[in-house]
């Protein structure tokens, strides 16, 4: 089932939209996209988190941003006080009204940094998500010009948090600002991007760093934050849930078109990085 397309409007008040649902008996599973940033907290709430090729947990208190078009849907499980609606809160505002506040105002330059990270999804650490809760729980009770103050605060709370996670594969070419550089690292990115569905040897990978194999391996963990195994199994894994989402293709034949061999090596680290077997992950899609 691919997303649909979902329309965000604004007030005739206000430059950015946001909206409070309460959601009972459930918050259904609705599989959608939209140009605009979003920033997601739920609460009285737990359950499955799609967004993406990412699929987690969430409880009361999650809070996520994501960058824009990229697909997304929330599906609660159970509340934690049965007697109260499971309750999303969402703040929506567009591209072009972010780069111009972050053009215009020098000390919102973390906030485009978290923006440019948010491209994969950002799930926030709990720590930042309580230092901003109860602010954006009380945002929508207030006049226009109080809540874009507060957007702004708690947009700049949040850009100083270190432990917020990136959700999704990394992206299926790297990222501009890497690209452009020509370092080892990102001629190392270019030729995983390029070449992750098949064999990888680390010798060759190695000389395109003009590293040794154990330099290739501590550079490449110490910017990525990941191993070479974890990177390249996570762009596969990635590869195969944009293709189980969006195509009919037997499993076997997704599993060999992204690198694997085995189609039970490719079940095991399937549910290892997204806690669902390839077919439940597809029939999650399912019309």
């Amino acid at each position: 089932m691919k997303p649909y397309l979902e329309k965000v409007t604004v007030a005739d008040d206000a430059s950015w939209s946001m909206v409070r649902v309460p959601r009972n008996p459930t918050i259904p599973f609705e599989w959608h996209h939209h140009p605009e940033y979003e920033l997601t907290l739920t609460s009285n709430s737990r359950g499955r988190r799609f967004i993406g090729d990412n699929v987690g947990s969430y409880d009361d208190g999650d809070l996520v941003l994501l960058g824009p078009n990229l697909p997304h849907t929330w599906s609660s499980s159970s509340k934690i006080d049965d007697d109260k609606p499971h309750l999303v809160m969402v703040i929506w505002f567009r591209p072009e009204w972010a780069r111009g506040l972050i053009g215009l105002l020098t000390e919102l330059r973390s906030v485009g940094a978290m923006l440019d990270r948010s491209a994969r999804g950002l799930k926030f650490s709990p720590s930042a998500a309580e230092r901003v809760r109860a602010k954006i729980e009380a945002i929508f009770d207030k006049p226009p010009a109080d809540r874009l103050l507060d957007l702004m605060s708690t947009l700049l709370t949040l850009a100083e948090d270190s432990e917020a996670e990136p959700l999704t594969a990394p992206a299926r070419s790297p990222a501009s600002a890497l690209a452009a550089s020509g370092s080892r690292i990102d001629r190392v990115l270019d030729h995983l991007h390029a070449h992750y569905t098949e064999d990888l040897r680390i010798d060759q990978l190695a000389r395109i760093a003009a590293l040794s194999p154990s330099g290739l391996h501590r550079m490449f963990t110490r910017q990525t934050r990941l191993t070479l195994i974890e990177y390249v199994t996570r762009l596969r894994i990635g590869e195969a849930c944009a293709r189980l989402a969006d195509e009919d293709r037997p499993i076997a034949h997704i599993a060999e078109m992204v690198g694997y061999r085995s189609l039970a090596n490719f079940g095991r680290q399937f549910k290892a990085l997204k806690g669902l077997t390839p077919r439940e992950y597809r029939n999650r899609f399912a019309a």
